[in-house]
């Protein structure tokens, strides 16, 4: 009887000190939105990050005729599938940057690199645009962020058929949002576009 009383004592003791140590344990701190300040404009990502990436993709995958016959290129070494996953991975975080509030299409003064076509609009009309519908904006840069997930998933697998498949849905993603914002009038897409 003795032991059962000190067997009931001694886990009454441990209750009593886990409790007391569980309620002097610190609240959470409140979570605190990060500190985004965007640097980049929208030109600088799409033509330093995103269109590099892109078009990177796009071209280490395909079938080239020349006078030795037919070429099907592809990754096929470690080292190759990486440089392929890693612009799957840079394409990836420039759809989520672009997504970032209070980022400017083009700073003050900045040009593109060719003249604008008939129809397009100037980076303070895109930029009017998207900040009006900037739901729909976001949407489409979840579009290309879910391609390039597309493709990086092909790459994981070394699928060459999914990857392929991939770049098709990129490449509608990058239209589509091109001809929302950038050139509705139906023009010729910007230079390297």
């Amino acid at each position: 009887m003795k032991t059962a009383s000190l067997l009931l004592t001694a886990c009454a003791a441990l209750l009593s000190a886990g409790c007391a140590r569980q309620a002097a344990a610190p609240a959470a701190a409140p979570t605190l939105a990060a500190p985004f300040k965007p640097v980049a404009s929208i030109i600088d990502l799409m033509s330093e990050q995103v269109d590099p990436a892109a078009d990177f993709l796009w071209e280490s995958v395909a079938t080239v005729s020349g006078p030795k016959g037919t070429e099907e290129k592809q990754p096929r070494t470690d080292a190759e599938w990486q440089a392929v996953r890693r612009q799957a991975l840079l394409l990836i975080e420039g759809a989520n940057l672009l997504m970032m509030d209070g980022r400017v299409v083009a700073h003050p003064g900045q040009k593109l690199e060719g003249a604008p076509g008939p129809g397009d609009y100037t980076p303070d009309q895109a930029l009017a645009e998207i900040t009006a519908h900037r739901a729909e904006f976001n949407a489409f840069a979840l579009g290309l962020l879910n391609a390039g997930n597309e493709a990086l998933q092909a790459v994981e697998k070394r699928n060459v058929e999914a990857f392929l498949e991939a770049g098709g849905t990129i490449d509608e993603a990058c239209e589509g949002c091109h001809k929302r914002f950038w050139y509705p009038g139906g023009g010729a897409p910007p230079p390297g576009k």
